[in-house]
């Protein structure tokens, strides 16, 4: 079936014959002259029809869903739940980051009646957003990764973040369904407030899983029921992605062996998180999107890490609004206060801000630093890319 759907440079009504031609059984449209035979429904508004059939479906099949939302980490935190629970039930999950309003009512659409567990990632770029996917979503399950400095330019504020990411717990409290809760995150433990139906994880014995982390040189590694599992995930920011995933795994009867064999086995990939090595150069590849926050664990991770070597490639940082100025000048005044040499800054904000090290080079944009590969020394050496999707900085491995 296909949906007619209108964006600002696209109408979906004008390949209604393509879509036919295609193998669509039926179309379903909001143009009049789209209605080129009897196999053409005509609504109101094509979207909008295609988010109420995902709920009357998602009501249909009847199956549990969980939702998950955040600032940083979501798809990352998706592909872990999904892995561990996919060890003991028939299980399926958002494809990649299909997560928004037109995203999520096609994950839903893919689910079945068969399913143990529909596992639905929603992400919002404006208030009231993530409200409006649980209306469509109902989720009986839901988790928050964090709250960070995202999409800043629609929420105007971390406070503007935190409350519409928390649209989740709102509904998740209006409905008495349940949360999985990061005790060692104060502000998850605060926003859920005094709400009951949770389960808690974190390193107290007091949570319902008991998760703790033990190091992350590079590779991820925490201590749960006895038995350590070394991820093939990097730096401490993603130690909490990893303990929810165990926690959803405990909280319904997955085995330590099964999650441990999940958690160590999951190959984070699409420029998440990856380390890829090339002769005696190790790669983080971590260029699918920054934020202020994402950008300053990035940092403090590569600054922990052993190494003598170490590149900086970091890309701007999109969607910062009225603080992308001042957020990408705290970016710099960190790098120059902890790393001394070799880091090349790229794009129009990084290049406006002010830098105070030879070291620090600025380019404004991707060509412009393209030249300069001729020159560098990368042997022996730990390489840190990481930019916003905008900026497509993995087209770095190229030149390395």
């Amino acid at each position: 079936m296909y949906f007619a759907l209108k964006g600002d440079n696209f109408n979906g009504n004008k390949f209604v014959d393509k879509a036919f031609a295609g193998g669509a059984k039926y179309c379903v449209v909001d143009d009049v002259d789209a209605l080129t035979n009897d196999n053409c429904i005509y609504v109101d508004d094509a979207l909008a029809s295609l988010q109420e059939l995902a709920r009357h479906h998602r009501k249909a099949i009847n199956i549990p869903i969980i939702a998950l939302t955040g600032s940083n980490g979501k798809t990352t935190t998706k592909e872990l739940i999904n892995a561990v629970l996919n060890t003991t039930y028939n299980v399926n999950a958002t494809i990649g980051n299909l997560n928004n309003h037109i995203g999520v009512p096609l994950t839903l659409l893919r689910f079945s009646k068969d399913m143990d567990f529909g596992i639905v990632e929603m992400g919002a770029n404006h208030q009231n957003e993530i409200a409006f996917l649980c209306g469509i979503a109902l989720p009986d399950y839901g988790l928050i990764t964090n709250f960070g400095k995202a999409h800043l330019e629609g929420f105007g504020s971390i406070e503007g973040v935190i409350k519409a990411k928390s649209e989740l717990y709102d509904y998740i409290k209006l409905n008495e369904k349940t949360a999985f809760i990061n005790e060692d995150d104060e502000k998850q433990v605060q926003q859920i407030g005094d709400y009951s139906k949770i389960i808690t994880f974190g390193n107290s014995l007091e949570n319902d899983c008991t998760i703790s982390f033990e190091s992350a040189n590079p590779n991820v590694t925490l201590l749960y029921d006895g038995n350590k599992i070394k991820s093939q995930l990097i730096g401490d920011y993603n130690y909490g992605n990893i303990a929810v995933a165990v926690a959803v795994g405990k909280h319904f009867n997955v085995t330590t062996d099964n999650i441990k064999k999940a958690i160590e086995g999951y190959q984070p990939d699409n420029n998440r998180s990856e380390i890829i090595k090339k002769g005696t150069t190790k790669i983080i590849l971590d260029a699918y999107n920054a934020n202020p926050t994402s950008m300053l664990a990035a940092l403090k991770n590569l600054k922990q890490l052993d190494a003598d070597n170490k590149f900086l490639f970091l890309g701007d940082m999109f969607e910062l609004g009225a603080d992308a100025d001042k957020e990408h000048q705290f970016i710099v005044d960190y790098i120059e206060s902890n790393f001394e040499k070799d880091v090349y800054i790229i794009g129009k904000n990084f290049y406006k801000t002010t830098t105070t090290k030879d070291s620090t080079q600025k380019f404004s944009s991707f060509e412009a630093i393209k030249s300069h590969f001729k020159t560098l020394q990368l042997n022996n050496s730990t390489v840190l890319i990481k930019g916003s999707r905008g900026m497509a900085l993995e087209r770095i491995l190229e030149l390395l």
